[in-house]
């Protein structure tokens, strides 16, 4: 298992997203921090799928073209519920704690039936060296989406105005 494989990096940025979670819900922590980088993390990664990882899948026929619309769907949702987060001002009120938690719900949905449908699917039905010149393709995309800042407030708002 190549860390260059494209299943392995989108399953350690769900895994980063879950501490990054962790962190958010703990009042003690430097929360706007942490949703920084979630933010960013979580705008590259969905982007970067978009732009290479679910084009690529959707051509591969024992992976279902339905569950690749449907995770574009809910990257759309997620950045709703990413900017209902980022917009609220104060990091110790309820209304914080209630939009958190609409986002954690959100993007852990997402992400279990990613990994039980695409990813598993990638898994059994692409090559282990088309898997690697994808991951290779969304490292590329993810980090050019990083340095461009993609989580910022501004950004996430143009993405949800579609």
């Amino acid at each position: 298992m190549s860390s260059h494989d494209v299943v392995e990096l989108i399953l350690q940025d769900h895994r980063r997203m879950e501490d990054l979670f962790r962190t958010l819900r703990n009042a003690e922590a430097d929360r706007a921090a942490a949703l920084a980088e979630f933010a960013n993390l979580l705008i590259a990664h969905a982007s970067a799928e978009e732009d290479e990882v679910y084009p690529a899948l959707r051509r591969y026929k024992n992976v279902d073209g339905e569950d690749v619309d449907h995770g574009v769907h809910e990257h759309e949702e997620a950045n709703e519920a990413l900017l209902a987060l980022l917009e609220v001002e104060d990091t110790a009120s309820q209304d914080w704690e209630d939009k958190l938690e609409e986002l954690v719900t959100a993007v852990n949905h997402h992400a279990d039936e990613e990994e039980r449908t695409l990813l598993n699917d990638a898994r059994e039905n692409v090559a282990d060296d088309r898997r690697a010149q994808l991951g290779t393709a969304f490292r590329e995309a993810r980090a050019r989406y990083l340095e461009a800042d993609c989580g910022s407030v501004e950004n996430v708002r143009k993405l949800v105005a579609g």
